[in-house]
């Protein structure tokens, strides 16, 4: 049996004018800002005046360990979203924006898929708002002021060896990943080496997706650390007085962006930072409006539970005052047989062994979130290939665990096939056993709080940091930013710092390679292992098979 593409089922999607989304979340037209007819983003105004409401429940949307088999935890936080509506629950759903340079390399669009989709699906895999556009032009507008201060004369003294500040651009592309600037002779300024990040994986677009709101924002932007003098002292963004440009640059950028799904329900879309080298999470912005607006307020953290549901907990709850009622954690008997040893072409034959073996690295997952003091559902995101005994193995198996695992249909069946997972996700929150808390305080050292996401996360025997990272550390401390959460940068396949290590590994070390302060953020970036923050394309890239074809429509993208 053949199914539609998403794109094909995207296109056949009866949207509604955005204003009427708008309307059953009581924002009116006054206070939408439209782009084009099916989306907008919301006025700061609106946001402002909601702030007095009471909060609804939370709920994280995580997952397994990412295995080319494919988990599906966008398209499940979509599903789930529309399952409440669809159980008459007032939902909304809170996701990211797709970055182009995954879109046209490996990873493809990241707005859900099937019939659990967030639409209009082409523009949120393109240029959607210029969000991302204005986080580059801010960025950019950075590194432009910085290199001019050097050139006219370095009134700061900044050491242009010490230059911590790299450019982006929002594509993925290698060649751009260490480079030599200014070359040409005087007119250009002073050579110096350089690089470049993809847009995703700049401070900027994690200042932006933790800021409360412009004031803050400017002030984070001012905060950020773009070099350092002789004497090893700071440079900050406000030393250039760049923070009030960028600011304006991202004005807009700073409005949540309001879609709809499928069935109409609404969701906003709004921010993107990396989740390796950044917390992998939409804006608090529009998470926290959205529990103004909504009952229930489905959202996501990116990669497996290790990196994305830790930072989530870890930093987003943290620095938003926020806290989820319960998690869905998304699995596939697919992902299980991969993890048990199965090859990806093998996956299609019934191998309950398979899934037994590789439910560990479910397990271990229910068990890191059930530390932070939240209740745990499973989410089986079903394939037309999974057999019942193999779905079996893995409800078996969470029961073990003290969870629950629901099957769910959304991909094929939409909201009807996820309202069962919408069901027990209510009574799961209704129960009241959520007592949230983060696994390690602010008064921690920074060195221990490495160890315990090391030990306690990843089950490692420890973090392994050689002495200049630990005199970097306490450096840190010393000059007041002790207090920060880390932010962990490490491979999202495995627990440990080895891609190819799936399962529930033990027996290991995690090697720190460096830490970088992002001050304006507000965390430390601990690298553990190979870790990129300009990723490559492929042999053969997404966009080699994208195109519009003889009616103008684009074809290709997924």
């Amino acid at each position: 049996m053949s199914y539609k593409s998403d794109i094909e089922i995207a296109r056949e999607a009866q949207k509604r004018p955005i204003q009427e989304i708008g309307e059953k979340i009581g924002i009116g037209s006054d206070d939408l800002l439209p782009y084009g007819h099916d989306k907008a983003k919301v006025s700061q105004t609106f946001i402002n005046s909601v702030q007095d409401r009471p909060d609804g429940k939370l709920i994280l949307v995580t997952a397994i360990n990412p295995t080319p088999a494919g988990e599906g935890k966008t398209t499940t936080t979509v599903g789930l979203g529309d399952g409440l509506n669809h159980i008459g629950k007032k939902a909304m759903i809170c996701i990211r924006e797709a970055s182009l340079g995954p879109n046209f390399g490996m990873k493809g669009g990241a707005a859900g898929g099937g019939y659990s989709q967030v639409i209009p699906m082409e523009d949120m895999n393109l240029h959607f708002t210029g969000d991302f556009h204005a986080i580059t032009s801010a960025h950019s507008l950075l590194s432009a002021m910085l290199d001019n201060h050097i050139y006219w004369g370095n009134e700061l003294d900044i050491d242009i060896r010490r230059v911590v500040w790299r450019r982006v651009v929002d594509m993925n592309d290698r060649a751009l990943r260490q480079i030599t600037c200014s070359l040409g002779g005087v007119a250009n300024g002073f050579p110096r080496e350089a690089g470049f990040d993809i847009t995703v994986a700049s401070e900027v677009m994690a200042i932006l997706c933790l800021a409360k709101d412009l004031k803050d924002l400017e002030k984070r932007l001012g905060d950020m650390i773009v070099a350092y003098r002789r004497d090893r002292s700071p440079v900050f963004c406000r030393d250039i007085k760049a923070e009030g440009a960028m600011t304006v640059l991202l004005k807009d950028a700073m409005q949540p962006n309001l879609v709809q799904t499928l069935e109409n329900n609404p969701a906003f879309v709004h921010g993107g930072p990396f989740a390796n080298i950044a917390h992998g999470c939409n804006s608090v912005i529009a998470t926290t409006t959205a529990l103004k607006l909504a009952d229930y307020v489905v959202t996501e953290a990116g990669f497996g539970a290790d990196l994305g549901a830790e930072k989530f907990m870890n930093i987003k709850c943290r620095k938003a005052g926020i806290a989820p009622s319960v998690v869905v954690c998304v699995a596939t008997v697919r992902a299980m047989k991969m993890n048990g040893g199965v090859a990806k072409a093998d996956l299609g034959a019934e191998n309950v062994d398979a899934v037994k073996a590789g439910c560990p690295n479910l397990g271990r997952h229910i068990e890191n979130l059930k530390s932070f003091g939240v209740p745990v559902v499973v989410a089986i995101n079903h394939f037309v290939t999974d057999t019942d005994a193999e779905i079996e193995a893995v409800k078996d198996f969470v029961a073990g665990q003290g969870a629950e695992a629901v099957l769910s249909r959304h991909w094929e069946l939409g909201s009807k096939g996820s309202a069962d997972l919408a069901t027990k996700v209510v009574e799961v929150i209704d129960r009241g056993a959520a007592d949230f808390a983060p696994i390690y305080p602010d008064e921690m050292s920074l060195a221990d709080k490495v160890q315990t996401i090391a030990k306690k996360i990843y089950r490692a025997d420890e973090a392994i940091m050689d002495q200049k990272i630990r005199d970097q550390l306490k450096l840190w401390e010393d000059q007041g930013y002790g207090h920060l959460p880390v932010c962990m940068a490490k491979t999202q396949y495995s627990f440990s710092t080895d891609p190819n290590q799936r399962g529930a590994p033990t027996g290991f070390t995690v090697p720190v390679r460096e830490v970088r302060l992002s001050a304006g953020a507000g965390f430390i970036v601990v690298v553990c292992g190979e870790i990129m923050t300009m990723p490559g394309l492929p042999r053969v890239p997404s966009a080699e098979n994208i195109h519009l074809n003889d009616a103008g429509q684009i074809e290709g993208l997924f």
